[in-house]
Formats: structure tokens, sequence, C-alpha cells
């Protein structure tokens, strides 16, 4: 199949690229390198250096047939969405539109969108939160997010696209740029590359569910080869605490570099953890990594390879 994946020079979406070209399919990557790399780009895709928020992009994809789009393309960073929401939103709800409109204008057979169960879910109720959670978002890039998803849905009931929306857990591993709202991984990883103390925020008993990023392409390879309809979860369901992730991951690098506290950040998420059993159900994924084998993998990158970038 010919695949449109925007955002592919990205760090989730060119794991994505390498399993689709790896499965024997065509991909076409639009990326307009905000926060993305050429170097993550995979030799046999097609790049295309372009914005979706801008309506020259269809001319780019004209005489092209694309099978199905795999949207990864976003503003990513909170902090930012909080301080200019309008290019937050031209960035993730404009683009997702113009995107389905595209599709439904070409007869493309299914639309993947990556949203966020962190950002829509904002501050849990119920733990681990499943897809019928309550929709809280914290921050106009979680607003974002929900918006384009129910776009999508409208798209799905009156034109009849089908469609998935992943909700990603916090996703790490090799690639991750700094560039952005970096994951905590990466900022840590980083930090110990180079010999620096790393500063957790607060207390560190903040709570993520990690997610790793190769087992995130695989829940894009199955949902694309699913023929359902479907919002389903990407996590690990699995809690850990920043202080246990900076452990383990000092672990990794043999460092004695004990980590600063400094002061908590206002409004940030106090504990995720999220319900991945409907992703099974659905389009029969579940992760293969647990934190302890994805961060040694990630760490392995990192020092083969943060300094060459």
């Amino acid at each position: 199949m010919n695949i449109l994946l925007t955002g592919g020079a990205g760090f989730i979406g060119s794991h994505i690229a390498d399993l689709f070209i790896s499965e024997g399919h065509d991909v076409i990557i639009i990326d307009n390198l905000s926060t993305g790399s050429t170097g993550n780009i995979n030799k046999k895709a097609r790049f295309i250096e372009s914005d979706i928020s801008t309506a020259d992009f269809e001319k780019i994809l004209r005489g092209l047939k694309i099978d199905v789009i795999n949207h990864h393309a976003a503003q990513i960073d909170v902090r930012t969405s909080v301080a200019d929401p309008i290019t937050d939103l031209r960035a993730n709800v404009e683009g997702t539109v113009r995107l389905l409109e595209y599709a439904v204008n070409n007869n493309v057979r299914k639309f993947m969108f990556a949203s966020s169960g962190g950002a829509v879910y904002g501050e849990q109720k119920l733990f681990p939160a499943d897809e019928n959670h309550p929709k809280n978002p914290l921050s106009p890039y979680g607003i974002s997010k929900l918006t384009a998803e129910k776009y999508i849905k409208f798209f799905s009931m009156y034109y009849g696209l089908p469609y998935s929306i992943l909700r990603y857990a916090n996703v790490y591993g090799p690639r991750q740029s700094l560039k952005g709202e970096a994951g905590v991984v990466a900022v840590f990883c980083k930090k110990l590359v180079e010999g620096k103390k790393a500063v957790i925020n607060g207390d560190g008993k903040n709570t993520r569910d990690l997610v790793y990023a190769e087992d995130v392409a695989v829940a894009n390879l199955k949902a694309m080869k699913s023929d359902a309809f479907c919002t389903v979860n990407i996590s690990t369901a699995e809690e850990t605490d920043i202080n246990t992730v900076y452990e383990k991951i000092r672990n990794c690098f043999g460092s004695d570099a004990k980590a600063e506290h400094g002061a908590g950040i206002k409004g940030e998420q106090k504990r995720s953890i999220i319900d991945n059993s409907l992703a099974l159900e659905i389009i029969g994924w579940n992760p293969l990594h647990n934190f302890e084998r994805g961060i040694k993998k990630t760490c392995d990158w990192f020092k083969w390879n943060y300094k060459k970038n």
C-alpha cells in the first residue's frame, strides 16, 4: 500500500516508517523538520519537506494514490501550547482537518491518528484510565488532540471514512529528540551522556506509563491491518515514578551521579497509568517491552548515537 506518513522524520514516526517499509509498503513522508531529523528517515521512503497546516501541501500530493494516511505531525510541546495556543490550534487541529478533507476527496482507505492518553484524560480519577475515562485536558495541546479526535469521528460518521485513533501513553526509545518537549527518559539520558547533573521537578513521585517506541510502531501496523473503526490506548498499563525512572537510567549508564530536585511544575499531571486491554481485544496488540528491557535498549542507543547527532 501507499502510506502517507506525516511527521515521519520524527522520533515515533521514523520507527513506524521503518516497520511499514520492512512489511513491503511504500511510505511517503511529509515533515517540516521542526522537531524531526533527516537522519531518521528511512532511505527507502520518499521524503517531502512540507507543512500540512498550509494549503500548499495538497498540490505536492497531486497525482499520488494514497491508500492510508498515518498522521503523526503535531505541535508537541505542552508549554508552547500554553504560551501560543493559536499556533498549537493551527498545527494540531487545522492541519488534521486539511488532511481529513484530502482523505475524503481522494478516496483514502483509512485515516490513522496519533493522540495522547495522558493529555486527553488530564488528571485521572480512575487508575488505570480506560478509553471511557472523562476527558479533562489540562492544556491547549490536550484540547487540540481531543478536538482532532472529534473531527475524525465526524468525517467518519458523515463520509464513512475508516479510522484508527491511538492514544499513546508516554513514548520513549531510540531517536527521541531533545527538540520540542522532550520526554523525561531522553532528558535524563542526555544529561548522563554529557556528564551533567539531572534535575527532577518536584519530589519525583509523579508517575508515568512509559511505552517503548518499537511497540508503538507495531500497534500502528496492527491498527492499519484491522477493519475496526477504533479508539484505543497504547500503553503498558504499568506505573513508574520519576525517581525510579532516573535510577534505572543511571544504573544503565553505570553512573553514580545523583539527581537534584528542583521546583515542581504547575499543572503537571501527578499520576498517569492507562489501560491497554481494549487494544488487545480490538487490534490484537500488547507491548513486548517492559520498562527494564526498553530502557536498556534506549540507554544503549544514547551511549552510541547521541554525541554523533
